[in-house]
C-alpha cells in the first residue's frame, strides 16, 4: 500500500498509479507554510505545519488503518523524502503500521519512470486509417497472448476530434506518463509490445517523447478496412452519443474540414443521418492520417486485409506479419 502524504493538488496532478491520497496538508495550507518558510524561515514553519497537523493526527490514522486493511507494511512519500512523509511514518509507527519512507520521494519516482519511458523497447504498431477498430485489434492481440499498452485507454481519449465524448476526465500529461510507466514495467522489455498508432497527443495528453520517437521508427501492420466497414465501427462507437457533442466537435474542426463540408455533416446530423455526417469527417481524417503515415519514418508497412476477418483472425495474421518485420 502506498501513501502519498502531498496535498490533493499535488496528487491530482500525478502520483504512483494505485497510491492513496494521505495529505498532511490542504492545498491552502500547504500554501502557508511555504510562505511563511520563505519570509520567517524553517523554525517558523515547522511550528505552523506542526499546528495544522496535530488536529488531524488521529483521523489520518484511522484513514490510513482503513486503507491499509489488514496489512501493516506501508509506503510514504512526499515530494522529496522529506519532513511531511518522515512526520508521517512516525505517526503511522506508533500507530501499529510498518511504514517505509520513499527515499527521495515522489521526485525520485518520476526520474526512474522518466528513465523507464526512454527505454528502447520493441513496439509492433496497429496502423489503419480512422474507424478500422484499432483498438478493438489491440484487444484480440492481448487475449493472443501479446504484450499490449492501450495508450487511449490510458488516455481516456479515442484520439480525434470526438475522442473525448462519453469518455472520463483525461488525466495530466505528469499522470498519463506514470500509468504508462506501470504497465510498462508489468512487462518484459525483450519480447515486442503492441501498441496503436498515434500522434504525439492524445486529446489534452502528451505522449512522452522518448516514446513517441520509438513508436514512429518501429515497424507497422496496416490494417486496410473499406470506407463502408470503417463507418459502420464509427456507428457503433459513436452512433449513439449526444448529436450536440457530436456537432460540438464538428464546429472544432470546422477550418480543417471546410466550411462546405461542415455545414454538410452538421446539416447531416440534424436530420438524424449520422453515418452521413461520419463518411464527411472520415475523408479528412484520411486524407490527414495517409499524409501522417507516409511521412513516419518507420519501414514499409505491410497491409492486411480485415473486412472478411475475425479478430482472433487478425490477431494470428498480424503477428505473423510483425514477425518478419526488422526491428531498430
Amino acid at each position: 500500500m502506498v501513501f502519498d502524504v502531498r496535498s490533493p493538488g499535488e496528487f491530482i496532478q500525478g502520483h504512483i498509479p494505485g497510491a492513496i491520497n494521505l495529505p498532511l496538508f490542504s492545498d491552502d495550507e500547504r500554501a502557508e507554510v511555504g510562505t511563511i518558510y520563505k519570509n520567517s524561515g524553517q523554525e517558523s514553519a515547522v511550528l505552523r505545519g506542526l499546528k495544522i497537523a496535530g488536529g488531524k493526527m488521529s483521523e489520518l490514522v484511522i484513514q490510513a488503518k482503513q486503507a491499509a486493511l489488514s496489512q501493516s507494511d506501508v509506503l510514504v512519500h512526499c515530494w522529496r523524502g522529506g519532513m511531511r512523509s518522515r512526520s508521517m511514518g512516525w505517526l503511522l509507527r506508533t500507530a501499529g503500521l510498518n511504514p517505509t519512507v520513499l527515499e527521495g520521494g515522489y521526485k525520485s519516482y518520476r526520474k526512474y519512470a522518466r528513465e523507464v519511458l526512454d527505454a528502447s523497447y520493441r513496439l509492433n504498431v496497429v496502423s489503419g486509417l480512422t474507424g478500422a477498430g484499432k483498438t478493438r485489434i489491440l484487444s484480440a492481440l492481448a487475449e493472443a497472448g501479446e504484450q499490449v499498452v492501450d495508450l487511449e485507454g490510458l488516455a481516456n481519449h479515442r484520439g480525434s476530434a470526438f475522442g473525448g465524448i462519453g469518455q472520463r476526465t483525461q488525466p495530466t500529461t505528469e499522470q498519463f506518463e506514470n500509468n504508462l510507466f506501470g504497465q510498462l514495467k508489468k512487462l518484459d522489455a525483450d519480447q515486442p509490445i503492441w501498441v496503436e498508432d498515434e500522434g504525439n497527443r492524445i486529446g489534452t495528453v502528451v505522449v512522452p517523447h522518448g516514446f513517441y520517437h520509438r513508436m514512429r521508427h518501429s515497424p507497422a501492420v496496416f490494417m486496410d478496412s473499406s470506407p463502408a466497414r470503417r463507418v459502420k465501427n464509427l456507428m457503433e462507437d459513436y452512433g449513439d452519443l449526444p448529436l450536440a457533442e457530436l456537432a460540438d466537435s464538428i464546429n472544432n474542426i470546422r477550418k480543417r474540414l471546410g466550411p462546405q463540408n461542415a455545414d454538410e455533416a452538421l446539416a447531416s446530423l440534424e436530420g438524424g443521418n449520422v453515418a452521413r455526417a461520419i463518411e464527411i469527417v472520415l475523408a479528412y481524417y484520411d486524407k490527414t492520417y495517409l499524409k501522417a503515415a507516409n511521412s513516419m519514418p518507420r519501414q514499409i508497412m505491410p497491409s492486411l486485409a480485415i473486412d472478411a476477418l475475425e479478430d482472433s483472425e487478425i490477431a494470428t495474421s498480424a503477428i505473423a506479419l510483425s514477425s518478419d518485420a526488422t526491428f531498430v
